[in-house]
């Protein structure tokens, strides 16, 4: 009895440890590619046995602007967006972007908030995902009924386990095209050049054919 009791204690006891690990703000999917656009949600979990979560607030990251961002309305949670001027323009299909949103903002109206053992998902398209960096960090403040701020402002460190960790998207290379464009050009030439073979074969074929013709007449 001493040693089930002895299991169950450390049982408990690491179940305690990985609850808060899998209860952070995070940003899903985890991975998008670089050049393109992306839908991802920020995922938000209430870790409060007694509070509700009433306001999110997503900071862009600087050293990576985005040029196109678009949130999309959830029910209950009204949106506010700030921007910032940029030192250098970033190009948005050829277009100079000199400002970028900075911070989204969303605040819970009454009986909308996330409440205990809940969670709630806040979409945003954004885009072109900068292909000159590998991640894209996003520091996020969680905020309670009771005015209690979690900052989720932790930026990743190899090996180290964070406690408050910001969320972040991975930025995967995009697949190189050039290659498979120079095998279709090619195929193309070849069957090109087979297909005015096949006609010249055909007319020295009707030629020698009417010529055959002719003889027989005469």
């Amino acid at each position: 009895m001493k040693r089930l009791l002895t299991v169950a204690a450390a049982t408990l006891a690491i179940l305690a440890i990985a609850a808060p690990a899998s209860a952070h703000v995070t940003v899903n999917p985890r991975e998008a590619t670089g050049g393109g656009y992306a839908r991802v949600a920020f995922r938000v979990p209430n870790e409060s046995d007694t509070e509700s979560t009433t306001k999110l607030e997503v900071h862009l990251p600087e050293n990576a602007p985005l040029a196109s961002v678009s949130t999309m309305p959830v029910p209950g949670w009204t949106v506010a967006v700030s921007k910032r001027k940029l030192s250098q323009p970033v190009d948005n299909h050829g277009t100079q972007i000199t400002e970028v949103v900075s911070v989204i903002t969303w605040t819970a109206a009454e009986g909308a908030a996330i409440k205990p053992g809940e969670f709630q998902e806040f979409p945003v398209s954004m885009g072109r995902i900068p292909d000159n960096v590998n991640q894209l960090v996003f520091k996020a403040l969680q905020t309670y009924s009771d005015g209690t701020v979690v900052r989720w402002i932790e930026e990743p460190k190899e090996g180290v386990e964070l406690e408050h960790p910001a969320p972040v998207l991975k930025v995967a290379k995009a697949a190189a095209t050039t290659a498979p464009v120079a095998t279709e050009e090619k195929s193309t030439d070849i069957l090109g050049w087979s297909a005015l073979g096949l006609a010249i074969v055909g007319l020295l074929l009707a030629g020698f054919a009417l010529t055959r013709s002719r003889r027989e007449s005469a």
